[in-house]
């Protein structure tokens, strides 16, 4: 059994809405200050820096879990975890199919940059990767779970692309257990929305700058797996 601090929600910036000081390197720098042994980077509809990250880590008590922060046709906000980033690649050409050729304007929502393992410029995603895609969360969430991945609906009480403003409710047919909550806590979550007390909440800080990486989960894994993850969630929130 690990014991591991980690943070499952963190932006590149690949991510429109993330500083230009989430880079690879300085993500994993402030991982390793902060004693977090598991990260997940997870930027809107794209994995394109994923592997970078992952060669920044290296050599670093610090393991990345390829994800995707996958927006559905609902407007909501979903965590996507995988194993490798192979299985990932899978996942983001379905996306990119399903999400509309609109282009970014980066004055008003942000730069997009797709970086290399040193932080260094190597291009430019032109498409608005905030946007939604066309697949609906059933089926988000089946072609997820058909690529070996778990799925978390994200900051699920936030007014803007969270799962219970957008649907007002959890649709029983997600069968979902693990919910994820962001700048509320546990108690005032339940309070909003009695039924939650039903769920396994994990906090997160949903980090879009460096001082966001705090490894607010602490964990109890018997191995670095998204089955092994899932069933701590599970057991210990």
């Amino acid at each position: 059994m690990k014991s591991l601090k980690a943070d499952l929600h963190i932006h590149t910036v690949l991510s429109p809405c993330a500083t230009l000081e989430m880079l690879p390197p300085y993500i994993v720098e402030r991982a390793s200050k902060t004693n977090i042994q598991l990260i997940a980077i997870t930027d809107h509809n794209s994995s394109a820096n994923v592997p970078a990250v992952i060669k920044a880590a290296a050599g670093r008590n610090l393991i990345v879990l390829p994800g995707m922060e996958l927006t559905t046709a609902e407007e909501i906000h979903v965590v996507c975890l995988f194993d490798t980033y192979a299985q990932l690649v899978e996942l983001q050409k379905i996306v990119d199919k399903n999400l509309p050729n609109i282009p970014n304007n980066p004055d008003f929502f942000g730069i997009q940059l797709i970086v290399d393992s040193e932080g260094n410029y190597v291009d430019t995603e032109n498409r608005l990767l905030s946007n939604a895609t066309r697949l609906s969360i059933g089926e988000a969430q089946r072609l997820v779970y058909h690529l070996g991945g778990i799925f978390i609906p994200a900051h699920v009480t936030r007014e803007e692309n969270g799962l219970l403003p957008r649907l007002g409710g959890i649709p029983p047919e997600l069968n979902l257990s693990v919910l994820e909550i962001s700048g509320i806590s546990k108690s005032e979550a339940i309070k909003r929305y009695t039924f939650l007390k039903d769920y396994h909440l994990i906090p997160s800080t949903d980090a879009h700058d460096l001082d966001g990486i705090t490894g607010i989960l602490s964990l109890q894994m018997e191995e670095i797996s998204v089955s092994s993850l899932l069933h701590a969630l599970q057991t210990q929130y």
